[in-house]
């Protein structure tokens, strides 16, 4: 991605908040910078509306409207933002909510900035983000998938490194394939697996038992 990516932060600490806004653009090199915080959920469609973010980062665990809503109301605020929900916890019911408000993936608030990059970088790009150790607890007990049985090795293979939210890059250097092979191909497995978004097919492969 060359483009700078445009980020807003909603968190009710404000250290957390003081230090995103330091420390990312000088450990993404430039590529990442925000844009706009606020540590008011209730400020936070107006932010985002204002600030016209690529991504927003939104703590789950705030005070009144709380984090859920909030997501929701800036996913209505700016459609085109792609939504990524922060959390102290990893508790899956937590992650489910915010999935269901239109998050796209849900990052530990552990991280240190230079570890946050990946995920914001792949968010922009389409990819489902989400902790490795999460997903199964999220999708539930495998179950088979008459679609993803009839997979290809390769096509397998694609679906995991989808599932583990891998760049674009990254998944054309595993398959030793060009950036526009691999778009056709994430395509051509969607349509197979009858899923409309790459979150879908995540959650399919934790279902189907495939990770």
């Amino acid at each position: 991605m060359d483009k700078t990516v445009r980020v807003a932060v909603i968190d009710d600490h404000e250290l957390f908040l003081r230090g995103l806004e330091l420390l990312l653009p000088e450990v993404s090199g430039g590529r990442a910078t925000v844009v706009a915080t606020t540590s008011d959920a209730t400020y936070a469609a107006s932010v985002v509306r204002h600030a016209v973010p690529d991504l927003v980062l939104v703590d789950i665990h705030m005070p009144k409207p709380g984090g859920i809503r909030t997501i929701a109301a800036v996913r209505g605020a700016a459609p085109r933002a792609r939504v990524l929900a922060m959390s102290g916890d990893d508790d899956p019911a937590t992650a489910v909510a915010a999935l269901q408000a239109g998050a796209v993936g849900f990052l530990p608030k552990s991280s240190e900035p230079a570890v946050l990059l990946p995920p914001l970088l792949a968010a922009m790009e389409g990819w489902a983000v989400m902790p490795a150790a999460l997903l199964p607890t999220l999708v539930g007990t495998p179950s088979p998938h008459p679609a993803a049985e009839a997979l290809t090795e390769q096509e397998r293979h694609l679906l995991k490194l989808i599932a583990y939210g891998a760049s674009t890059v990254r998944i054309a250097a595993e398959l030793h394939v060009s950036e526009r092979t691999v778009k056709r191909l994430t395509a051509a497995l969607l349509r197979k697996l009858r899923v409309s978004s790459r979150t879908e097919a995540a959650a399919l492969a934790g279902s189907a038992g495939l990770l």
